[in-house]
C-alpha cells in the first residue's frame, strides 16, 4: 500500500510540474518541442502545449521527488520520461483526432502517462497485471479532475467582465481570499488576518488595556494638502487637484463612512482616485464594504469623476459594482483627463503585492509619446519597474504609514518590500516623485498609534517648487 501512495504521488508530481512552470515562468522559455511543424494533414505534431520546458520539467521532476520518495535516482528520471513520452504520444493521438492544443479528452490523456512507466516499474518491483491496473485507474481520476481543476477554474474566466489577465497563481488566491467563505476554511487559509491579528494580536493590545485608545486614533483622520510641481505640467492642468483616498477598509470601523463623508463634501476636486483595499478583511464576503461606499462615493465633489485601482484586500468581482456607481476602474490600464486641447493621462496598475496581477507593459501600452502621465499603484513596490517607463508622479497607498508606530524606531511593519522611506509621504527615486498616502483606514488591527489616518489633497502645480 507504501508503494502504491509513493508511485502515487511520483507521477502525479510529474505531470503537475509542467503546468506549475507556467504558473512561475508563464511564457519564458516556452518553445513547444514539435517547433511549430505540422504535418500534410495541417495539423501539428503535437501542438503548441507540449514544451521542451514542460518535457525536462517532468523528467526532473521524477528524479528529485523520487529521490525524496526513497527511489533509485535511474527510476525516478526513467518514470518522468515514459510518463512525459506517454504525454507526447497522447497528443499526437489526439492531433489526428482533431482535437485541439490544450483540449480534454478524459481517459485518452491520463491512460499512457500513467501507465508507460510501469514497463520498467512494475518488472522491477514485480508488480502484477491487476495492481498496474488500479493503479492507473486511481492515477487517471485524480489526474482527470486535477486537470479539469486547471482548465475550468484556473484557467478560464470565472465571470465574463473579469478584468484580469488569466493567471493561475493570481487565480489561486482569489479563490482563497474571495471564494472560499465557510469556516473554519476560511480562517486556516488566511491565518494571518483571521488568527494573528484578530485573536493574538487584539487579545494583547487589549491585555495592555490600550485597544479603545488605538480604536479612537484611528478615526483621528486628517486632510492633507500636498503639492508636486512640474515644469511639463500642461497648463491647463496648473493647480489641479486630485483627492487621494486609499486603503478605506470601510467596513472596518463604525463612523468611519459618516466621518469621511464629511470630509470630502467639504474638499470640491477635479478628479478622485480611489486607491484599492476597499474591505477590511483579506478573505470573506465585501458587501459590507460596498454597502458603505455607496453611502461614501455620491459625497465626493470631482469634476472628472472617479477613477479606481485594485489593492490585495480586493477582490475583482467589486469592479462591476462600482463601475456601477461611475467609478473607472484602472486594472493595467490608462485613461485620459482633457482640459481644452491639453491632457494628461492617469495610468492604473493592478495589485502588486499580494495577486501579483500587475502588469504596467499593457498599463502603458496605449499612451502617446511625450505625454504627462500618473501611475496609480495600490503599493510602493513596483517602484523600480516603474522608473522605466518614466511617470511624472508615482501615487501610492498600502503601507499605512505601519499603523504603528514606535517612537523613535519608526514602524514596526510596513508589509512592503520597498524601502521604509518609500512608506509614508513624498519620496523621489531616480527623478521620478512619488508620494505613499498612510491611507484612510485600517487593517488586522482597527488601532492606530502615532500614525493618523489621512485623506490627501495632491495638487498639481506647474513652475518650480
Amino acid at each position: 500500500m507504501i508503494l502504491f501512495i509513493k508511485l502515487l504521488f511520483l507521477i502525479w508530481f510529474i505531470n503537475f510540474a509542467p503546468p506549475l512552470l507556467v504558473v512561475v515562468f508563464d511564457t519564458k522559455w516556452s518553445a513547444p518541442v514539435d517547433g511549430g511543424y505540422l504535418l500534410p494533414d495541417g495539423r501539428p505534431l503535437f501542438g503548441k502545449h507540449k514544451t521542451v520546458r514542460g518535457i525536462l520539467a517532468g523528467i526532473i521532476a521524477g528524479g528529485a521527488i523520487g529521490l525524496a520518495l526513497s527511489f533509485p535516482l535511474w527510476l525516478g528520471l526513467a518514470t518522468g520520461l515514459l510518463s512525459m513520452s506517454g504525454d507526447l504520444v497522447t497528443s499526437f493521438v489526439k492531433r489526428r483526432l482533431s482535437f485541439t492544443s490544450g483540449s480534454t479528452a478524459p481517459g485518452l490523456d491520463q491512460i499512457l502517462e500513467g501507465l508507460l512507466p510501469f514497463v520498467l516499474i512494475a518488472p522491477y518491483y514485480s508488480l502484477s497485471a491487476g495492481y498496474v491496473f488500479l493503479f492507473c485507474l486511481v492515477f487517471g481520476f485524480g489526474a482527470y479532475f486535477g486537470s479539469v481543476f486547471l482548465k475550468k477554474v484556473l484557467l478560464e474566466k470565472p465571470f465574463e467582465s473579469y478584468p484580469r489577465r488569466i493567471r493561475v497563481l493570481t487565480r489561486l488566491r482569489e479563490i482563497v481570499s474571495c471564494k472560499i467563505t465557510a469556516k473554519p476554511y476560511s480562517y486556516l487559509l488566511n491565518f494571518e488576518d483571521a488568527v494573528y491579528y484578530h485573536l493574538i494580536m487584539k487579545s494583547a493590545f487589549k491585555a495592555l488595556g490600550i485597544y479603545e485608545r488605538g480604536k479612537r486614533n484611528a478615526m483621528a483622520i486628517e486632510k492633507l494638502d500636498v503639492s508636486f510641481h512640474f515644469y511639463d505640467l500642461p497648463p491647463a492642468f496648473d493647480d489641479y487637484k486630485i483627492l487621494l483616498l486609499t486603503d478605506l477598509h470601510l467596513d472596518g470601523l463604525d463612523g468611519l463612512t459618516e466621518k469621511l463623508v464629511e470630509i470630502v463634501q467639504r474638499a470640491p476636486v477635479d478628479l478622485c482616485i480611489l486607491g484599492g483595499d476597499f474591505r477590511m478583511e483579506t478573505y470573506g464576503p465585501f458587501d459590507a464594504a460596498l454597502d458603505r461606499l455607496r453611502l461614501l462615493l455620491p459625497a465626493i465633489r470631482t469634476r472628472d469623476g472617479i477613477v479606481g485601482v485594485l489593492g490585495n484586500h480586493d477582490c475583482p468581482e467589486i469592479v462591476g459594482s462600482l463601475k456601477d456607481l461611475g467609478v473607472t476602474f484602472l486594472v493595467n490600464d490608462s485613461t485620459m483627463i482633457q482640459r481644452s486641447e491639453q491632457c494628461i493621462w492617469i495610468v492604473g496598475a493592478d495589485d502588486c503585492h499580494y495577486f501579483k496581477a500587475h502588469d504596467l507593459e499593457s498599463a502603458f501600452g496605449k499612451l502617446p509619446l511625450q505625454t504627462f502621465t500618473i501611475l496609480v499603484s495600490h503599493s510602493n513596490e513596483i517602484y523600480g519597474e516603474a522608473i522605466k517607463y518614466r511617470p511624472n508622479l508615482f501615487l501610492c497607498g498600502h503601507t499605512h504609514g505601519g499603523q504603528i508606530l514606535i517612537p523613535p524606531f519608526g514602524p514596526i511593519f510596513t508589509h512592503s518590500k520597498a524601502p521604509r522611506r518609500f512608506c509614508s509621504g513624498r519620496w523621489n527615486y531616480e527623478g521620478m516623485p512619488g508620494y505613499t498616502s498612510v491611507g484612510v483606514g485600517v487593517s488586522g488591527v482597527p488601532v492606530r498609534f502615532n500614525c493618523k489616518g489621512e485623506v490627501t489633497v495632491v495638487s498639481l502645480r506647474l513652475g518650480q517648487t
